[in-house]
């Protein structure tokens, strides 16, 4: 990446690196989620309230999806990297879907899932050693993916689907049937990155070339918002993205509104895990913590409400409420006779 201006500038060429293939990473493939382990899950468990929210979610995407209405899943890196990336999976084969957008960090553990087969580094070990992101294949195939994708002007979602289709690079991906991007790319379901520069371990490798990953994310962002223009009487699903999907998602929102298309009558469903008072968002109370969640303030209170909508928020930890919620949509499914 060429630099003229008159500050110093990081020699990135200093860096060493190592094979992902040699790495011990947290997760690997046994601790995937499946259809065996969601049919098991005993609902009982959970409290009344959340299975009550859960099961009024569903029944709304399901209403929802026969009407035709577009369906939006915003998310960040946390569940694909932790073996839930076979829920939107399943969403997507079930017609449950309609746009995934995500931060930079999710297809670098998607596509590592791909490759080998595990992901997730010990980031505080990794850290103190010089360690942390230097993955070589890893950075080296998502900024080549940025690369290509730019000189053919398409959206970064779209390149890595590519890449991981085999397009861009002869490297196999043997595992790839577990990955959320090339299931996307292959169902023709527009997958987007939303990339904040400097965010992601790719960014600090010789391969990565910032012109291409902004030029590629900039369009991923337009094709977003189209998907937002259509969003009228849809539903929106936030898991695990607290700042850079919210946001995004506000943005195309207002573009949307701007030209005569508002999202009106949407549904809005956030998984966190925080305590938050709606009540001190909705009173516009700045002295209260609740007030600077952006996910609660943009997603489950402001866009909603000003488009004639509701919004929930679905508290917990997403490792017990995503399997609730697809068990209650896998059975909802069976009971039509539709699931795959």
């Amino acid at each position: 990446m060429e630099y003229r201006g008159r500050y110093g500038f990081f020699d990135v060429s200093r860096i060493r690196r190592y094979s992902v293939f040699s790495r011990k990473s947290k997760f690997n493939l046994s601790s995937m989620m499946t259809e065996d382990d969601v049919k098991k899950t005993d609902l009982s468990k959970y409290e009344a309230n959340l299975i009550e929210k859960l099961r009024k979610i569903s029944s709304e995407i399901l209403k929802r999806k026969k009407e035709k209405r577009k369906i939006i899943l915003i998310t960040g890196a946390h569940v694909v990297k932790n073996g839930l990336g076979t829920f939107y999976i399943w969403l997507m084969k079930n017609g449950l879907v309609d746009h995934i957008a995500s931060n930079g960090a999710m297809p670098i553990h998607d596509l590592e899932i791909a490759m080998v087969g595990m992901t997730s580094e010990d980031v505080p070990n990794a850290l103190r050693r010089g360690k942390f992101g230097f993955a070589m294949e890893t950075a080296d195939l998502l900024n080549l993916s940025a690369i290509k994708g730019n000189e053919e002007k398409i959206g970064y979602g779209e390149a890595i689907g590519k890449l991981l289709n085999g397009e861009y690079s002869e490297v196999e991906f043997p595992y790839r049937k577990f990955s959320v991007v090339w299931n996307a790319y292959k169902l023709g379901i527009p997958y987007t990155v939303h990339v904040a520069l400097g965010n992601d371990i790719i960014h600090m490798h010789p391969s990565f070339d910032g012109e291409a990953v902004g030029g590629c994310s900039g369009r991923d962002f337009y094709v977003f918002a189209k998907t937002v223009e259509e969003l009228e009487k849809g539903v929106v699903l936030l898991i695990g993205s607290v700042v850079i999907g919210v946001e995004t998602f506000l943005k195309a929102v207002s573009m949307s509104a701007n030209v005569g298309k508002p999202p009106m009558k949407i549904l809005t469903a956030d998984f966190d895990m925080r305590d938050v008072k709606i009540e001190d968002v909705e009173r516009n109370d700045t002295t209260k913590p609740s007030y600077y969640f952006r996910d609660i303030k943009s997603v489950v209170v402001r866009i909603p409400r000003s488009f004639d909508g509701v919004g929930y928020y679905v508290k917990g930890n997403y490792m017990d409420t995503i399997p609730a919620f697809w068990k209650i949509l896998m059975d909802t499914l069976e009971k039509d006779g539709v699931v795959k």
